[in-house]
């Protein structure tokens, strides 16, 4: 069931664009405002016609300018939620999902909204539900026509931080019971990362990297486009327990790491993202330092970057982080592809939405 897509254009704006999303993998159209990322939505979903494109999804085509294929948007299967959500305000929460189906069904649609944690709210119109709840009813209304490819546009601009952590806990539980490959629009590279398996980053509407989110955080094109500080790795880690003092210890695979208490039970697993600009590096285990976590690890290659800086990669187990630093800093440690060092982490630079898990303490109808 994979999504194909072409689209070139020269107005509005510009669009030369062409990328495949594979069954069950989400990818992330990461770039500016401006860039082209909402109208390549709008043309997989049927609501724009560029001058040349083509869309097939699982072998279907969708459109195809040469040879004259454009299916009409309600016959398209995208499950498309916009940054608005776009409810019908005098409908229920059931009745909004119920809006999507071919054939309505009542029990069908608490079960979607069930799937999206909104039990026991089928009944309640979309002002009386938070923004975090009526972007669930979005997705459940996305997912209730059976989509065959899931589009999400900036789902998470309207809500506030603490609610758009939550959902992104959320989106990474729902993944596993979709199928069908998902595009997400977002200009948070932190979102991206967190989220997706793989990153197109666009400019002035051309794809200028295109990978794994690891591959795309190391890209220096890509780094130009969305900034370079914006630079950062995903490390693993296992939570293993709370303590007293407000810290919840993570292990990785080559020692602790201790960050702000997070709400997830001891046993699991969650990623990390660690911007390289928060890493400092020590030939030798420093002693007599404020910072908790120290890591020790080997330097796989070390990438010079704009003027003065250098990016060293730095292997954690089968893992790795990055760390920027200045080329003085790097020629002043001697630094080398196979040195050992220790990457050192402050516990406060890691923000709570920067670390992807489970679903969080009392997520349910908020």
């Amino acid at each position: 069931m994979a999504l194909e897509v072409m689209a070139r254009a020269t107005t509005p704006i510009p669009l030369d664009i062409e990328f495949r999303v594979e069954r069950g993998e989400l990818l992330a159209l990461v770039g500016h405002s401006g860039s082209g990322k909402t109208t390549i939505l709008r043309t997989i979903a049927g609501l724009w016609l560029p001058s040349s494109a083509r869309v097939t999804v699982d072998g279907s085509t969708w459109l195809d300018s040469k040879s004259g294929v454009n299916l009409p948007a309600h016959r398209r299967r995208a499950g498309l939620v916009f940054q608005n959500y776009a409810l019908f305000p005098h409908m229920t929460a059931a009745r909004n999902v119920m809006a999507a189906m071919d054939s309505p069904d009542m029990r069908e649609a608490e079960r979607i909204l069930d799937l999206v944690n909104l039990h026991g709210l089928a009944d309640r119109k979309p002002a009386a539900l938070s923004g975090g709840q009526q972007q669930r009813v979005a997705v459940a209304r996305a997912l209730a026509r059976r989509p065959q490819t899931l589009l999400l546009d900036e789902p998470f601009s309207a809500v506030d931080r603490a609610t758009r952590e939550k959902l992104y806990a959320e989106i990474i539980a729902l993944r596993s019971h979709l199928e069908m490959p998902v595009v997400l629009v977002t200009h948070d590279v932190n979102e991206a990362q967190l989220l997706a398996d793989r990153m197109v980053v666009i400019e002035t509407g051309r794809v200028v990297a295109e990978g794994t989110t690891a591959e795309v955080m190391c890209d220096p094109q890509a780094l130009h486009a969305m900034g370079i500080r914006e630079m950062a790795a995903m490390l693993p880690a296992i939570l293993r327990e709370h303590s007293p003092d407000g810290l919840s210890r993570l292990d990785t695979e080559t020692g602790p790491l201790f960050l702000p208490t997070l709400h997830n039970a001891p046993g699991t697993r969650v990623r990390v993202r660690i911007l390289a600009h928060e890493v400092i590096l020590s030939r030798k285990r420093p002693e007599g330092l404020s910072a908790q976590n120290i890591l020790p690890g080997i330097v796989t290659r070390i990438v010079p970057g704009a003027a003065s800086g250098v990016i060293v990669h730095v292997a954690i187990g089968d893992h790795e982080i990055l760390a920027r630093i200045t080329r003085r800093a790097a020629e002043q440690l001697s630094l080398q592809p196979g040195d050992t060092v220790h990457a050192i982490v402050k516990s406060m630079s890691v923000a709570r939405d920067h670390i992807a898990g489970a679903p969080q303490e009392s997520q349910t109808n908020r």
